[in-house]
């Protein structure tokens, strides 16, 4: 009966350990992308070594790569560790498809080697690839298919939710208003092209990054950046009819009276 009691009580502490938000030892990754909230540790024990790592320039897509044993030896010395991106580059169906994980220092953890948490996934395409194509060239990438699936648009960015608030996955947001928030599984897509006013599925595609995004705060502080749009996964996008033809006005010419 003792022992009974004792793993009662032990099992209501570790619940309510992940009910505060902490990281519950083997909890896993808090969405079914199946790396957000891995540790560093756990990822490359799932993935293998990184096949190199990246530190950005300021706030610049401009990325320094380094080996990893010339990273874990001198320049992880240098700067923050959570500055360095694990990254894994893959040929697939032609493509070069590149994951670069970022990551966020567990900040209660006062130890010299705190543990890095998945934060983001940054995933680039080489040459882009049709919106379409991205679930076969992405695995981790499962879009909703319902048409009232939150998504929107902007003229470089389509943004995607999925799923419902993950409570514990606050630990890895480092925005001010993390705990006023629910926070989501995001896919935000980007085209270099930019975004034409009637989407297809044949829109090229650069990047897409998996993270988590609060749907309060994308309506109420980027509505002027944002437009809802239809859910380009679903059935009811498929429907639609196509844009109607605009017709080119012969222009008048212009006599001096």
């Amino acid at each position: 009966m003792r022992h009974r009691r004792a793993a009662l009580r032990l099992s209501v502490l570790i619940g309510l350990s992940c009910l505060l938000w902490l990281p519950c030892a083997q909890a896993g990754p808090y969405f079914e992308d199946g790396y957000l909230g891995l540790t560093q540790t756990e990822l490359r024990e799932k993935l293998g070594p990184p096949h190199s790592v990246r530190d950005r320039k300021a706030a610049l897509r401009v990325f320094n790569y380094y080996t990893l044993s010339d990273w874990e030896r001198f320049y992880k010395k240098l700067v923050s560790p959570q500055n360095g991106e694990d990254v894994y580059t893959y040929q697939r169906d032609g493509v070069t498809v590149r994951y670069s994980f970022g990551y966020v220092l567990d900040q209660d953890d006062t130890s010299d080697n705190p543990p890095l948490y998945v934060n983001l996934v940054d995933i680039e395409f080489s040459p882009p690839i049709p919106i379409e194509k991205v679930p076969a060239l992405v695995p981790e990438f499962k879009p909703p298919t319902e048409s009232d699936a939150p998504a929107f648009r902007s003229n470089l960015m389509l943004l995607l939710f999925k799923g419902k608030a993950v409570p514990a996955a606050r630990f890895i947001v480092r925005e001010g208003p993390r705990n006023r928030s629910d926070w989501h599984l995001a896919y935000q897509m980007f085209s270099l092209q930019g975004l034409p006013e009637h989407l297809t599925l044949s829109l090229p595609i650069d990047r897409i990054e998996i993270g988590t995004q609060s749907l309060e705060l994308v309506k109420q502080r980027q509505k002027l950046t944002h437009e809802a749009t239809l859910n380009p996964f679903s059935q009811e996008f498929a429907k639609r009819p196509p844009p109607a033809p605009t017709t080119k006005k012969i222009p008048v010419p212009r006599y001096a009276e």
